[in-house]
């Protein structure tokens, strides 16, 4: 079961607007987030939860997305993700934000795990100014954004493709929009 979710657990750049997300639906992927290993069990992490949408339309033009596919820009217009958390580190608990970095993508994906477990989708995002998003949101000076997750209903496919060693890894769009992700085989990646 836990690979059927990881599987479906795709970064999706594609939402249904008219799917709005709700608080209590951040507040239960957060609830499972904020479960996870923390280094030093510090938790050190705060979570910033965007639903409505005057907000959201606050955070999507702040955000960059699909480095990969610069020819493109996503999400197109009318397919925008209906809620963002904003993981940000309180420096009072740890001053070092290099030291949970690690934690951030742990936190992340329990949060889209979550989310793909509840029908929804979402896309990490890294590719943001921390001073924007801080000026944005008005947040204290103490909370470093790390990362920011977008989540919504899904409103594209997404397909895995395995490569052999050798080929690219990066993603890319077909005519139809269909998104491919590369993944290398097992074989390849196993040392022994």
């Amino acid at each position: 079961m836990l690979k059927d979710l990881v599987i479906a657990n795709r970064s999706y750049r594609g939402f249904d607007e008219n799917r709005r997300i709700t608080r209590e639906e951040l507040v239960q992927m957060v609830d499972c987030a904020r479960l996870t290993a923390s280094s030093v069990n510090m938790q050190p992490f705060r979570y910033y939860l965007a639903w409505e949408k005057e907000e959201v339309d606050r955070i999507q033009p702040i955000t960059k997305w699909a480095k990969n596919l610069p020819d493109l820009s996503l999400p197109h217009e009318g397919m925008c993700p209906t809620g963002f958390i904003v993981i940000c580190q309180d420096t009072r608990v740890w001053e070092s934000v290099a030291r949970f970095q690690k934690d951030v993508g742990i936190a992340a994906q329990t949060i889209l795990l979550e989310a793909t477990e509840m029908g929804l989708g979402g896309c990490m995002i890294g590719n943001f100014s921390a001073a924007q998003v801080k000026e944005t949101l008005g947040l204290a000076e103490y909370l470093a954004p790390l990362l920011i997750v977008a989540v919504g209903k899904p409103a594209e496919k997404v397909v895995l493709t395995q490569i052999g060693e050798g080929e690219p890894t990066a993603y890319y769009r077909d005519e139809d929009d269909v998104h491919y992700v590369p993944k290398r085989r097992l074989e390849d990646i196993l040392l022994n």
